[in-house]
Order: structure tokens, then C-alpha cells, then sequence
């Protein structure tokens, strides 16, 4: 029997309320309600995120250049979010937004902490707690593999955040082959379970390895992977195989880049496998987004959008989404309503049962009911955002999206016609700009005032630990 949310139960017993008399309906609701919790386990939840993958950079986002099969197959079941947010513009800060389910700036994790294991500051804090420890006490088998970046030292880890099984770097950034042991950030063992691991083929391919073995190994229970790629994060290092398949890419970097999609794209395939051998598709919710836009350089396109990595214009947050639920969610279909790595959290929760935190509520909303066509309405009227490094503000209402860098003027583009950010109406409406401004002003009044901890004061892209010693 399908697992269906408590929240669909409760449309049906409505729909009867309506049609065959209170009376009847409502011991016909109780009985069959009772019958759907005890009689079917919630669904498995599957997140999948790319780091630093361009808006365009996916075959199901219009690339010509960049095929990805697998992706493109989880598109064709479920639902492309076209308007899908991350709530932050780089790393460490998205991921804290998304594993929290709260706005990152309500408690000051709005830079990306060093690699400091005695650092007991630069890490996210340990007041807040992440969405897995309530799966976990609510009986799902929860798993992290991939990236971490969230602090170094051990209080911070996985391990000690809500997660069972683990396999990855702790850092924000690894070589992907042939690297040699060392303390520098991106030459550190990888862990499983807390305790080194050799791994001898490259690593993009290992997650995908890991991954499918988690979901083959628990395929009788409830179960939750957070599967955090750092592909196609740099350094670009795919195997030579799969370089050549890219020859025809005449920018050197963008062929690494895209190779390194290529193999993430394979290993989310092996993932995929291992759900339908096993009978689990139905059964599993699955998101994949990536934590940020692509970066400047030549190697990403967020194409048509304006800006990248770091920007609060559309391509620094404004990332590929898309979210599958065979048989509760449209296949095939284009979501255009906003929605955001924020609702993670919250529908995870729903669909496992768990009742919401109230002493910190979250800033995401369930999707269920909007993303299967059951509730009229939007998941979100407004989205904000706050970034440090560049004092950036924005806010998304409807299609109009606020924007203010430093101490220059605010600037206001409306999203359904103008998605690119070109034509700046912020003097042409002066009213409308003044308005949101002040929706942004109080917003900031409920954020934390100061930051957690000055981690990385910059995002270098050129330099990497363990080619010159460097500490990135």
C-alpha cells in the first residue's frame, strides 16, 4: 500500500464530510485513516545538492552542451521548480539555511568557516538544531555523504548533528583523484564514520557508490541521505575518459566543468538504480537543487540570469531545482511558484510525521499540499535574502525582486518580464521600491545583528590547499 501524508487523508475525510453525511464519514475516516498510519511506513527522503552548478548547466535546463540523463529522467518524474531559491549565495551559509530550515542570518552563520579543528566558533551553531535529529528520533536511518563544510571541529560534525551513517570530507573542498595525504584542507582523508577511509577512485564516482549501497542497505526501513556533492566545484579534476567525451568544448575549463557534471550525473544515475532495484521509487521524495549559482570565470552559465556565485542578483541564488514524488506529484511538469531549499525542512518533516519545532519555527513551508495541486495558493508571498561580504539585501515578492548593494541605491526588477535583471525601474517607481525596502528593514530587525564568526572574508576561485599550501 502507498504511503499517503496524513494531509491527503484529511482532504478525503473532507470530500466525505461533503458527500456521503457527517455521520458515516467520520467513522469511515477514523477507520481508514488508523489504517494508513499503522499499515504504511512513511516515505524515504532523498536530497541531492551540486556545488557552484550553473542555472543553465543541465540538460533539463536547456544546456546544449552539458547532457545529463539521469537528471533529465528525475525531471520527467516530477516537477522542475522554476522558480527555486537557495537561501544564500555560497556554500557553507546555503547549507546551514537548508539543513536548519530557518534563514542562516537569524543566528549569524553568514560566511564560510575556516578549516579550524580547535576553532570551536567557525561551525554552525550548536543552538540550532538541524532537521535530521528529529527524523532520527522519529525513526528514520539517516545518512550524510559528500561535502560537510558547516565547522571542523568535532562538536560540529556530522556525526554529532543528527546523522547515523557518514561518509565524506568535513572541509569545503576536496581533490576529487590521486591526491596525496595531507593536514592542508583539500588533501584530508575522507571519513567514514568519523575515522579515514582510503578511497582510490575518484570521489564524485565513490558518493555515487555510497549512496546507492545506503539506499540498497535500507531499503526495509524509513530512511533519510543528505548526498552533498562538491562536484563541479573546483579544481576541475574528472578522469580523462570522460574529458574526451567534451573535446568539442573549446574552453578548456568549461570541458573540465562539464565533465565533472557529467560524472556527478552518472552517480546520481547509480543512486536512481539502486531505488528502482529495490522497489523504493514510489516510495521516496527526492530533491535536487544546487547550493548556489554557477561562478564567474567562463566554466559556469546561469544563463539568462544576471550575476553569479556571491550575488544577490538571480544567479547567485536562483538555482536548478527540482523535486519527485512518483505518484503524489505531476511528472513532466514545470512548478513556477517560488519555492526555496528553506522548505526542505518542514516538508521532510511533514512527510515523516514529525511535528514542526516551536520554541525556533522554521522560515519553510510543507510543499506537499501545493506541489500535488491540493491547496490554492502560493508556498511563499516574499523570500529574503542577506549577504555579508558584499552588504547585500534582497527581497522577492511576486515578481518583484528588491535589491541593495552597500550603500548604493536599491534597485527593483520585475521578474516575469525582465528575469535577467536589465532594466532597473527603481526610479520609475520610486513608491513600490520604498515599500519593499521597508519590508526588507523589518525583516532585518528579526535577524541576529552580528555575525557568528568572520570565517573566509573572500570566495577565491584560483587558488586551491594542498597545490601551493595555501588555506582557502
Amino acid at each position: 500500500m502507498k504511503s499517503i501524508p496524513r494531509l491527503f487523508v484529511l482532504g478525503r475525510v473532507i470530500a466525505a464530510v461533503f458527500t456521503i453525511g457527517r455521520v458515516t464519514a467520520l467513522l469511515l475516516a477514523t477507520f481508514v485513516t488508523a489504517n494508513f498510519v499503522c499499515a504504511a511506513a512513511p516515505p524515504n527522503i532523498l536530497v541531492i545538492v551540486s556545488d557552484d552548478q550553473g542555472y543553465a548547466d543541465a540538460g533539463f535546463q536547456g544546456s546544449k552542451d552539458i547532457p545529463t540523463p539521469q537528471l533529465d529522467r528525475l525531471a520527467q518524474a516530477g516537477l522542475r521548480c522554476t522558480s527555486g531559491y537557495v537561501t544564500h549565495p555560497y556554500c557553507s551559509p546555503s547549507r546551514a539555511g537548508l539543513l536548519t530550515g530557518r534563514y542562516q542570518a537569524r543566528f549569524g552563520h553568514e560566511r564560510n568557516p575556516r578549516y579550524l579543528p580547535e576553532n570551536h566558533d567557525e561551525g554552525l551553531p550548536l543552538s540550532e538544531t538541524l532537521f535530521p535529529e528529529y527524523l532520527a528520533k522519529a525513526g528514520y536511518v539517516t545518512g550524510w555523504i559528500g561535502k560537510w563544510h558547516l565547522g571542523a571541529a568535532p562538536e560540529f560534525h556530522p556525526e554529532k548533528r543528527g546523522f547515523m551513517e557518514t561518509f565524506g570530507f568535513i572541509g569545503g573542498g576536496h581533490h576529487y583523484q590521486n591526491w596525496k595525504l595531507g593536514n592542508a584542507e583539500y588533501l584530508l582523508p575522507i571519513l567514514r564514520n568519523g575515522k579515514p577511509e582510503e578511497v582510490k577512485e575518484h570521489l564524485t564516482l565513490a558518493f555515487g557508490h555510497e549512496a546507492a549501497a545506503f539506499v540498497t542497505r535500507h531499503k526495509d526501513q524509513p530512511w533519510f541521505l543528505y548526498l552533498a556533492f562538491n562536484a563541479p566545484h573546483s579544481p576541475q579534476e574528472p578522469t580523462a575518459e570522460r574529458l574526451a567525451r567534451f573535446a568539442g568544448i573549446q574552453n578548456k575549463g568549461r570541458r573540465a566543468y562539464a565533465a565533472q557534471i557529467s560524472l556527478m550525473d552518472d552517480a546520481i544515475g547509480e543512486t536512481l538504480a539502486a531505488l528502482h532495484a529495490t522497489g523504493q521509487e514510489k516510495q521516496t521524495i527526492i530533491f535536487f537543487f544546487s547550493d548556489n549559482g554557477g561562478p564567474h570565470g567562463g566554466e559556469a552559465s546561469n544563463a539568462p540570469l544576471r550575476g553569479w556565485k556571491v550575488d544577490l542578483y538571480e544567479g547567485g541564488i536562483h538555482v536548478p531545482f527540482l523535486v519527485s514524488w512518483p505518484g503524489h506529484f505531476p511528472a513532466g511538469r514545470d512548478y513556477p511558484e517560488m519555492v526555496s531549499s528553506l522548505d526542505v525542512a518542514s516538508t521532510a518533516l511533514a512527510v515523516a510525521g514529525v511535528q514542526t519545532p516551536t520554541n525556533k519555527p522554521l522560515d519553510g513551508v510543507n510543499l506537499l499540499p501545493y506541489l500535488a495541486g491540493n491547496r490554492i495558493g502560493v508556498p511563499h508571498e516574499k523570500l529574503f535574502w542577506r549577504e555579508n561580504i558584499n552588504v547585500a539585501t534582497a527581497l522577492r515578492a511576486g515578481d518583484d525582486k528588491f535589491i541593495r548593494i552597500g550603500a548604493k541605491s536599491g534597485e527593483l526588477y520585475n521578474l516575469k518580464l525582465d528575469l535577467g535583471e536589465k532594466s532597473n525601474l527603481a526610479v520609475l517607481d520610486a513608491k513600490k521600491t520604498a515599500q519593499l525596502q521597508s519590508e526588507v528593514d523589518g525583516w532585518m530587525k528579526q535577524m541576529s545583528k552580528h555575525l557568528l564568526f568572520l570565517g573566509l572574508r573572500d570566495i577565491p576561485e584560483q587558488s586551491w590547499p594542498g597545490e601551493a599550501g595555501e588555506e582557502k
